[in-house]
């Protein structure tokens, strides 16, 4: 899973990277390949930074984050930024949808383990792998509640769009108003539950396997 996380992480700086060269490069020479060409290459060399983030954590504070954690976030980065914003894959029908199906497998990861980080080791074995997936499942959802509270904040103090409650400049009307929300929150659901079922079968198979969602220090050379 570590190699998997290393392969999009490459494909994300690699590609960020050539973004900023051709789109930035076509924007100098006054034919910009997308429309708003500036404020996206702000967002692609963001996307670097925020690519990079797992392994400047892992630097600093010398530890060593879940691989299958790290292979989600990425995944999520690259469908964010490179694709989604920089190269306009959010005009694609259920783009969005797709992603909150991997960041909330990733937000259900983080409930892992921080449920890993709390437990003593003696006490991994005898965890009820019903109850860990239940939590996990619980805890990305609701961060993806918390992620819907934001959108609407943000729609109603800065008149934004992000719940996507109007359509070519005119507020929607009745149920179609519910249907950006209520998917993204259908999909924050089964992203999480997912993970969670994955887990729950893991750890029937291996009480252990928590053990791989947990923040290991770094062995010092």
């Amino acid at each position: 899973m570590k190699k998997i996380g290393t392969v999009f992480y490459g494909i994300n700086i690699i590609g960020m990277v050539l973004y900023l060269l051709v789109c930035g490069g076509a924007m100098v020479t006054g034919h910009p390949i997308y429309p708003g060409q500036a404020t996206l290459l702000a967002e692609v060399a963001a996307g670097i930074i925020l690519a990079s983030l797992p392994r400047l954590i892992e630097h600093f504070a010398q530890v060593e984050l879940p691989p299958l954690l790290v292979a989600l976030y990425e995944v999520f980065i690259l469908m964010a930024i490179l694709l989604g914003s920089g190269m306009q894959a959010y005009s694609i029908p259920y783009w969005d949808k797709y992603e909150h199906l991997f960041s909330a497998a990733m937000l259900a990861g983080i409930g892992f383990m921080i449920y890993a980080a709390r437990t003593p080791d003696d006490k991994i074995m005898q965890i009820d792998p019903l109850l860990i997936s239940l939590f996990g499942t619980a805890f990305g959802t609701m961060l993806g509640v918390f992620w819907e509270f934001y959108e609407f904040t943000g729609d109603s103090l800065l008149g934004m769009n992000m719940q996507r409650f109007m359509a070519h400049g005119h507020p929607l009307v009745g149920h179609p108003v519910l249907y950006d929300t209520m998917g993204d929150l259908a999909m924050d659901v089964l992203g999480s539950a997912l993970l969670g079922i994955y887990c729950y079968f893991a750890m029937r198979k291996n009480p252990a396997w928590l053990k791989t969602f947990m923040l290991r220090k770094r062995k010092r050379n």
